[in-house]
């Protein structure tokens, strides 16, 4: 079977379990952590596009994320936008200063480029938290609902909808990415800057390219996360968040959309099954993270791959 086909059928077994997922979840709860989950999933992949297959670290993409909620919920709010233009607003300025910070910041590499994301991450939470007037500060604001061609989307099971198509598609999209010349070139990149450049890869342009990218996907789905929630705090642009994001990606498999979707789902649900220890979550959930890094290095999807392969052989 061709990487083509086995992606094919990838996306087939996700749209159908996304498709039968509302059958058998029993309540609004659910429907919030399946929601949750699929908003974490599409970050996770536009973040795995830089991280896994370009090998540029992001440690602030969280900020990005919040750029896009802030920018949703001010102008829909404070200036009375409709929410759908507001999120086309916000995502195109999110990826004005991401172009803009790009051409310097992805000159570095390493833990210099992991530091210079941090940083910028930090400085987008400051500014969030500071510009009080507008953001509410750390109190936070409430944001309006969502509004698509004139049907606003209330309720889990729109909002279920809305989210999982946007998997889908998101899904869909990076797979023909990485199958085109395109992003045969970003895992170029990875392998080799040099030997990259040397087979005509515009390197620089092309890592521009996917951190614009990708932080446009975290300013989409980071508006789409202000209005379903109604209320947002500067944390949601916070570095927790970010290694959030980033673990997501590494424990379910770097250079794998796949694997993104599962990271996200598996860092999304772990706190919730882990609530009932009482102080002990974060211990058992360092824990839980130490003994996948150990015996799946290579993150899950990944490691369970090469593994059936070896035993299929």
């Amino acid at each position: 079977m061709n990487k083509l086909s086995s992606s094919t059928l990838g996306l087939l077994a996700l749209a159908a379990v996304l498709l039968c997922l509302p059958l058998v979840l029993p309540n609004t709860f659910y429907y919030d952590v399946a929601i949750r989950i699929a908003i974490n999933a599409v970050v996770a992949i536009g973040l795995n596009l830089l991280i896994g297959y370009t090998g540029q670290i992001s440690l602030g993409h969280a900020g990005f994320f919040g750029l896009g909620a802030y920018a949703s919920a001010i102008l829909t709010s404070r200036y009375g936008w409709p929410s759908a233009l507001a999120l086309v607003a916000a995502a195109g300025a999110t990826a004005l200063l991401a172009l803009l910070v790009a051409r310097p910041v992805l000159r570095l590499k390493g833990h210099y480029l992991a530091m210079a994301t941090l940083g910028l991450g930090i400085i987008i939470m400051i500014v969030l938290t500071n510009e009080s007037a507008f953001t509410g500060g750390p109190d936070g604001m409430a944001v309006p609902a969502l509004v698509l061609f004139g049907w606003e989307v209330s309720g889990e099971k729109s909002w279920y909808a809305v989210c999982a198509l946007a998997l889908l598609l998101m899904a869909w999209t990076a797979i023909n990415l990485i199958n085109a010349p395109g992003g045969r070139a970003l895992q170029a990149i990875h392998g080799s800057e040099i030997a990259a450049f040397a087979v005509g890869v515009d390197v620089t342009a092309m890592k521009i390219r996917v951190f614009v990218l990708s932080a446009v996907i975290a300013s989409v789905m980071g508006s789409l996360s202000a209005h379903y929630v109604g209320f947002i705090t500067p944390g949601i642009a916070g570095f927790h968040h970010s290694i959030e994001l980033v673990t997501m990606v590494v424990l379910g498999g770097m250079a794998s959309v796949f694997g993104s979707i599962v990271g996200a789902v598996l860092l999304t649900l772990l706190p919730q099954f882990l609530s009932t220890l009482e102080g002990w979550e974060t211990v058992a959930f360092g824990l839980v993270l130490m003994t996948s890094m150990i015996f799946l290095p290579k993150g899950v999807v990944p490691t369970l791959r090469a593994r059936l392969r070896r035993g299929a052989a």
